[in-house]
C-alpha cells in the first residue's frame, strides 16, 4: 500500500403529529446511537433511515427533500425557530415530539444536537453511469474516496465539497462508507448538496470517467508534483486515500496525475479534510 493520502487520525496523517409539549418516552428505550458509516445502505438491504441532528443538517433535508423526513424530536426552546418544519410535519402527518434535553442527547448520541433531531430516509447512491449522464457539460470536479472512514473527516470533506461546487463523491464498489448523523452535522448542510456515486469495477470506472473527459489525480504526501505549480484540467477527479494506510498502490499508479501540497515540513501532511479544502480551492482558482 502506498502511504499517500492526505490524512491520518490526529496530527500528521489523516488520519400523526404529537401534541405540543408532550414528553417523549425516555430516549434510552427508543433511540439507538446516531447512525455510523457502514455498508448498510438501502440498495443492499440495510437500514433505510438515518438519524440526523443539528439545525443546518436538518434544514438542508427539509429544503431539498422534505418527504424524506419521518420523525422530528426537539427542545421546547426550538419551537419558534422550527415553525416552518413543524407546520409541514403537521400538514403531512409526520410525527414530532417535544423532549427534554437529556432525552434529545440520548436520541442524538451526542451533545451537539443543537436542539433538534430527525429520522430521515437515507438517499441511495447513484450509479456512475446515471451520474455521468446527468452531469452538465463543462468544468466539473469529483472526489474519489479510497478508504476515508472517519465521520468527522467525511463531514468536513462534504462541507468543503459543497462550498466549492463539487459534483459528486465517488465510492469504490466495496467501500463500506455511508453517511452518518455525525458526518451530516459536521457537513453543516453539505451532505444534501453533494451526491454519493457508487462505482463498479475499478477498471470500468476509470474508463467511464476518462471517456467523459475526466483526468484522475492521486493526492500524495511525497513524490508528487507541486499542486500550486500545476494547471489543473477542467474535469478532474481527486483520489484521496484512507486515513493511515493510504490509497491502493495500483489505483495511485493508474491515475493521470500525482499531486502533493507543499509545506514547511514541520508536519508530514495535512489532515485529509484540510487537504481536500486546499485541493478544491486550487481547482476552483484554475477556473478563474
Amino acid at each position: 500500500m502506498t502511504r499517500s493520502p492526505y490524512g491520518s487520525r490526529g496530527g500528521n496523517r489523516d488520519g400523526g403529529s404529537s401534541p405540543w409539549g408532550r414528553r417523549a418516552a425516555p430516549a434510552s428505550a427508543a433511540a439507538a446511537p446516531a447512525a455510523v458509516e457502514s455498508a448498510a445502505t438501502p440498495e443492499d438491504g440495510g437500514p433505510r433511515e438515518l438519524r440526523l441532528y443539528g439545525r443546518n443538517a436538518i434544514d438542508a433535508v427539509f429544503a431539498r427533500r422534505p418527504e424524506a423526513i419521518r420523525k422530528v424530536y426537539l427542545l421546547e426552546a426550538r419551537i419558534p425557530q422550527l415553525q416552518p418544519l413543524l407546520k409541514w410535519c403537521a400538514a403531512n402527518r409526520v410525527g414530532y415530539r417535544v423532549v427534554a434535553e437529556e432525552d434529545l442527547r440520548k436520541l442524538a448520541a451526542s451533545a451537539h444536537h443543537e436542539g433538534v433531531v430527525a429520522d430521515v430516509l437515507r438517499e441511495a447512491p447513484q450509479s456512475l453511469g446515471a451520474w455521468l449522464q446527468s452531469l452538465p457539460a463543462g468544468p466539473a470536479c469529483a472526489l474519489w474516496l479510497d478508504g476515508v472512514g472517519n465521520p468527522h473527516n467525511l463531514g468536513a470533506i462534504l462541507r468543503s465539497a459543497a462550498h466549492f461546487g463539487v459534483s459528486a463523491v465517488l465510492l469504490p464498489k466495496t467501500s463500506p462508507l455511508a453517511l452518518s448523523g455525525a458526518a451530516a452535522r459536521v457537513a453543516e448542510g453539505g451532505a444534501e448538496a453533494v451526491p454519493f456515486v457508487r462505482l463498479g469495477r475499478e477498471d470500468n470506472a476509470l474508463a467511464q470517467l476518462r471517456s467523459a473527459g475526466f483526468a484522475l489525480a492521486a493526492t500524495v504526501v511525497r513524490g508528487g508534483d507541486d499542486l500550486f505549480a500545476t494547471r489543473l484540467p477542467e474535469r478532474l477527479v481527486y483520489v484521496l486515500g484512507a486515513e493511515g494506510e493510504g490509497m491502493d498502490a495500483d489505483l495511485a499508479n493508474a491515475c493521470d496525475l500525482r499531486l502533493g501540497i507543499p509545506g514547511s515540513g514541520r508536519v508530514e501532511s495535512l489532515n485529509v479534510s484540510a487537504a481536500t479544502a486546499v485541493l478544491l480551492a486550487h481547482w476552483a482558482a484554475c477556473r478563474r
